[in-house]
C-alpha cells in the first residue's frame, strides 16, 4: 500500500485521522514557522523544487502530512517505506526503478521513509548514492534527534526541518473541521460536541493530532444517540474517550499552580512542592509531567552543587513510569523532597547559554591542531600530532589549550560555594586552574 492509498478519502474504513489529512498547503494546520507563505519550505514546495530534506518532531505534528502534501503537488513518482521493516533490497528496489522512471518519462521519485532514524549504517549507505546523484528525492520521517540518532552522511545532504507540537488552538481548529466534513469527517452524523469536551480533548492530547482525532472519533461512535438521533458529546464522554480527566481548575489556574510547584522546588520549601504536586495530580495533571519537570530542576536549580539530585530525579520519573499509580507517587515524592532540600546551584544553565552564546556569535571552529583527528588530519596537521599531551601521562591532568584561540581565554563554568561545587574548586585549585 503507498502513501496515495493509505490516505484515499473514499476508504472510509481507515480511521479518522488519516482521512482528515491535509492534502494541500492551505489546509495544512501548525508549523507557521517553516510554513508561511514567505517560508522556505512552501515556496519549495510550490515550486516542486524541494531537496532532500528530513522532517524532525513529535508524533503527530505532521511529518508524514507534510509528505503526503508533497506528494499531492509533484507530477513525480512518490514511495513510501518504513525503516522498522524495509531493508537495502527495498531501497535498491526503489532506486533502479526511479533510474527507469527519470531516463524513459523524465519523472523525479520522491522516497518517503518514516522512522528514518532505524536505518543502520549499512541501509544508509545503500541510499547515499542515489541522493547525491540525484536518483531520488530524500524525505526522512522521525520523531529522534537526527544529529544524534542518524548517520551523518544522510543527514548532511539533506536539509532538516524541525517541526513543533501543535498548538491547542490548531487542534481545536482540526477537530471542528473533522465534525463538520461530509465527505472525510464526521459530518454525516447528527454530532454535537460541548465545547469543554472538545478543549478537553485538545488540552489532553498534548499537541499530538492524531490522539485528538482518534479520541473524538471514539467519542462520537461510542456516545449513544438520543430519542431524535443526536449525538452529544460531553466532558465526561471526552473523559473516557482520552483516558484523562478534565483538570479541576480553569487554565490560568493551572498554569499559576504549575509555576508555584516549580518555584518551590528553586526555593527549597518541599512542603509547598509537595502540595503543589498533590494540587496539581488530584486535579488530573499527568504525574509524568511533573516528574519531567523535576528532572529538569535537577540540573538547573540544584545542578553541580548536589549531582545526585540528577540521578535521584531521574529515577524517580523511571520508577513512576514502571509503576503507576498509586505506587508510582512515592518515588516521585521522594525524589521532590530530594530536590528540594538540595544544595542550589544554577552554574550549569549559565556556562550552557554563555557557550551557546559563543557557539552561534563566535563560531570559531580552528581546532587546535594537537586536538584534530589525525588519522582524517591533512598533512600539516599530523606534524602536530605530537604536541598533544595525554593526561593520563601525567597523573591524570596537564595544562594545555583546548579552546580555539579566539576563544582560549573564556571561562564557561564558574563553581559556587555550595554543595558539591566547594569540592569541584578545590579540584580545580589542585590542578593549577585559576578559573
Amino acid at each position: 500500500m503507498d502513501l496515495f492509498d493509505l490516505v484515499n478519502k473514499n476508504n472510509t474504513n481507515a480511521p479518522l485521522a488519516e482521512r482528515m489529512r491535509a492534502n494541500t498547503l492551505s489546509e495544512f494546520l501548525g508549523q507557521d514557522h517553516i510554513v508561511s507563505e514567505t517560508g522556505l519550505l512552501r515556496r519549495a514546495i510550490k515550486t516542486d523544487r524541494l531537496g532532500s530534506c528530513i522532517f524532525w518532531g513529535p508524533p503527530g505534528c505532521g511529518k508524514t502530512t507534510l509528505a503526503n502534501v508533497i506528494a499531492k503537488g509533484t507530477d513525480g513518482n512518490f514511495v513510501k517505506l518504513n525503516a522498522v521493516n524495509s531493508g537495502v533490497a527495498d531501497v535498491k528496489k526503489v532506486v533502479e526503478e526511479a533510474q527507469t522512471n527519470a531516463k524513459l518519462y523524465g519523472k523525479k521519485t520522491y522516497l518517503l521513509l518514516d522512522e528514518c532514524h532505524r536505518f543502520n549504517k549499512t541501509q544508509s549507505d545503500s541510499l547515499l548514492p542515489a541522493i547525491e546523484n540525484g536518483d531520488i528525492i530524500f524525505i526522512g520521517s522521525t520523531t529522534e534527534n537526527p544529529f544524534a540518532a542518524m548517520t551523518p552522511a544522510i543527514v548532511s545532504r539533506c536539509r532538516v526541518f524541525e517541526l513543533k507540537k501543535l498548538k491547542e488552538k490548531d487542534i481545536i481548529t482540526a477537530l471542528n473541521r473533522a465534525i463538520n466534513d461530509k465527505e472525510k469527517g464526521l459530518g454525516n452524523y447528527d454530532l454535537t460536541v460541548e465545547t469543554d469536551a472538545l478543549e478537553h480533548i485538545a488540552r489532553a492530547a498534548a499537541g499530538d493530532l492524531r490522539v485528538a482525532y482518534n479520541a473524538l472519533e471514539l467519542a462520537a461512535l461510542t456516545t449513544a444517540p438520543d430519542s431524535t438521533g443526536k449525538i452529544t458529546v460531553t466532558l465526561k464522554d471526552a473523559e473516557e474517550s482520552i483516558q484523562q480527566k478534565a483538570l479541576s481548575f480553569d487554565e490560568n489556574l493551572y498554569y499559576d499552580i504549575l509555576s508555584a510547584f516549580c518555584k518551590s522546588l528553586r526555593g527549597s520549601d518541599a512542603n509547598a512542592a509537595l502540595y503543589y504536586m498533590q494540587r496539581l495530580i488530584k486535579g488530573g495533571c499527568d504525574p509524568l509531567l511533573l516528574a519531567r519537570r523535576l528532572v529538569v530542576h535537577s540540573a538547573e536549580d540544584v545542578g553541580l552543587a548536589d549531582p545526585n539530585a540528577l540521578v535521584v530525579a531521574t529515577n524517580a520519573l523511571l520508577a513512576y513510569e514502571r509503576l503507576g499509580l498509586p505506587e508510582g507517587l512515592i518515588p516521585l515524592s521522594e525524589a521532590v523532597i530530594y530536590v528540594a532540600e538540595a544544595e542550589k546551584s544554577n552554574t550549569v544553565v549559565t556556562a550552557m547559554y554563555s557557550a551557546e552564546e559563543d557557539a552561534v556569535t563566535v563560531k570559531d571552529d580552528n581546532i587546535p591542531p594537537h586536538l584534530k583527528n589525525y588519522e582524517f588530519a591533512s598533512k600539516e596537521d599530523k606534524k602536530q600530532k605530537s604536541l598533544y599531551k595525554y593526561p593520563h601521562d601525567f597523573g591524570g591532568y596537564v595544562e594545555q589549550q583546548y579552546l580555539p584561540d579566539s576563544l582560549k581565554d573564556k571561562v564557561y563554568y564558574k563553581p559556587k560555594d555550595n554543595g558539591y561545587e566547594k569540592t569541584i574548586k578545590e579540584i580545580r585549585k589542585k590542578k593549577g586552574k585559576n578559573n
